[in-house]
């Protein structure tokens, strides 16, 4: 008889346990999507408002490609009684030699009988000149006052501006202008049908100051 108490009173108990466990499983999950506590994917917005700021006509025609390595050494001296500033540089740098092919004018093309065309063209350029910071490195600094970036900085400009010298120096202009020549010649050849003649334009000379 007492068994029988006993089973009688832990039925309803029995009964809350299933019927908890069962509504837990069919709403546990919502339940947990719930808790501000619990973690979730990041969530990422991202806000941006790109602006066309200018538009400019490309009419350069890059002929040949120059590529430098040099290790700088870049020293400043900043106060007389301190020893003066130094940072080392491995540098990579290029340049571009270029003819910009807007500078052509009408005036420029001249057709001669049947047979011969004549072009002179723009004078050649340096394009561009610069540092390739993929392939340069700091190598070392020393005393530089707690100014090392900006010692730095100080030694790529001047790297930059050894590249466009050496360049020059290099007859990136003449490497241009037989590039262009080989470049030009026989396409204009194919398009007009004519012996190609190139030639240069001629400079004008700068005034002088007036008297």
């Amino acid at each position: 008889m007492n068994l029988i108490r006993v089973l009688r009173r832990l039925l309803p108990l029995l009964f809350l346990v299933v019927l908890g466990w069962f509504l837990w499983k069919k709403v546990g999950a919502t339940l947990a999507g719930l808790n501000p506590l619990a973690a979730e994917e990041p969530r990422i917005t991202v806000t941006h408002n790109t602006v066309l700021t200018q538009v400019e006509a490309l009419g350069r025609l890059e002929l040949v490609r120059y590529r430098f390595k040099d290790v700088v050494e870049y020293r400043r001296k900043a106060y007389r009684f301190l020893p003066e500033s130094k940072v080392a540089l491995v540098v990579g740098g290029e340049a571009v030699g270029c003819i910009d092919l807007r500078k052509l004018k009408p005036q420029d093309v001249v057709l001669e009988g049947d047979s011969v065309v004549r072009v002179a063209l723009p004078a050649p350029e340096l394009c561009t000149f610069q540092i390739n910071h993929n392939q340069s490195r700091v190598f070392s600094t020393e005393n530089g006052l707690f100014q090392d970036a900006q010692l730095v900085d100080e030694g790529y400009k001047y790297a930059e501006a050894q590249v466009r010298n050496a360049a020059l120096q290099s007859g990136i202009l003449a490497e241009t202008q037989r590039n262009a020549e080989q470049i030009l010649v026989p396409m204009l050849r194919t398009l007009t049908g004519r012996r190609v003649i190139l030639g240069r334009q001629l400079a004008l000379p700068k005034a002088g100051p007036k008297q």
